[in-house]
């Protein structure tokens, strides 16, 4: 189960960057970074002046991280409203909805895709919904719990050498059950997903599995799956129960294991980063800065 995604793309012959078109083919990829997950997708998009139109089969949520005056916008055949963007607003595209936008200045936002069975999953998790729509908002409309989280996710894609699948994919997760309690047919939510903490047979079978598996791709889905918990239960079950969310977790698993591979002192650092779960050298590098205050060529020489 840990390997579906890298399955996945095995098959189609594509690395995660060609995966990445696939869901989020109508933003350009100039338009700035992205992540796919094998929930859906995320890209921090600065944009010049200029128009697009597409239908997607993803639902799409773009969230303002600043002001853009004199945008045009409509959904179907309604007609373009016109109207200035103030940071913070949020539109939602649901899929298989024809979209049409204009914008008269830089355009910068932060943009989810999720997939429609993703979203489907979590509702049945959530809300125990067999099907769930989601509503298109009125052009304007500012969600200050989305700003925060896009700009989390603009950090993450813009700050990193390389940025954490988990954490993206836990934070597209977050957006998809914001949605579901603010913008769709789901009315009310179980507390019971955002209360206390994983049981004690839970927590020592995700950390047995994770102890197993830090080194190979995972998402927030097949860890939750391990528990048997909707995505948003086992996040917010986690973080209470270990102090810290699953990718913090994982990443100090990984930054761990490298640390013992450097003091034995034969492998390349390139070795030990791949070993590890780190994308490249540099991945590691920074990733080992930033949180153990050292790189690993200090790690090395300490031994």
């Amino acid at each position: 189960m840990l390997h579906d995604c890298d399955e996945a793309r095995r098959r189609l012959g594509v690395d995660q960057g060609a995966s990445a078109i696939d869901i989020l083919w109508p933003i350009p990829i100039e338009a700035g970074p992205r992540v796919t997950t094998c929930r859906g997708g995320a890209v921090h998009s600065i944009r010049p002046p200029g128009s697009e139109a597409f239908t997607a089969d993803a639902h799409f949520i773009e969230v303002m991280l600043a002001p853009s005056p004199n945008m045009a916008a409509a959904f179907g055949g309604d007609q373009l409203r016109h109207f200035d963007a103030p940071a913070g607003m949020i539109v939602i595209s649901p899929a298989n909805v024809d979209s049409r936008s204009s914008w008269a200045s830089i355009r910068e936002n932060a943009i989810i895709a999720i997939k429609p069975e993703s979203l489907l999953e979590l509702a049945a998790h959530e809300a125990d919904l067999g099907k769930v729509e989601l509503r298109t908002l009125p052009f304007g409309t500012v969600d200050q719990e989305a700003l925060r989280m896009a700009r989390l996710l603009r950090a993450e894609l813009t700050e990193r050498v390389s940025a954490n699948e988990l954490y993206v994919d836990s934070l597209v997760t977050l957006f998809g059950i914001h949605v579901l309690r603010n913008y769709s047919d789901a009315a009310k939510l179980s507390a019971s997903a955002r209360n206390g903490g994983l049981s004690p047979q839970n927590a020592r079978r995700v950390q047995e599995f994770l102890h197993a598996n830090f080194a190979a791709p995972m998402s927030v889905a097949e860890l939750a799956a391990v528990c048997n918990l909707s995505p948003s239960h086992f996040i917010h079950g986690f973080t209470r129960t270990f102090g810290r969310p699953p990718y913090q977790y994982v990443l100090n698993l990984r930054l761990d294991f490298a640390e013992t591979l450097l003091r034995k002192g034969d492998m390349k650092i390139e070795e030990v980063a791949h070993y590890s779960g780190f994308s490249s050298q540099s991945h590691l590098t920074s990733a080992m800065r930033r949180y153990r205050g050292k790189t690993p060529a200090q790690v090395r020489l300490s031994t």
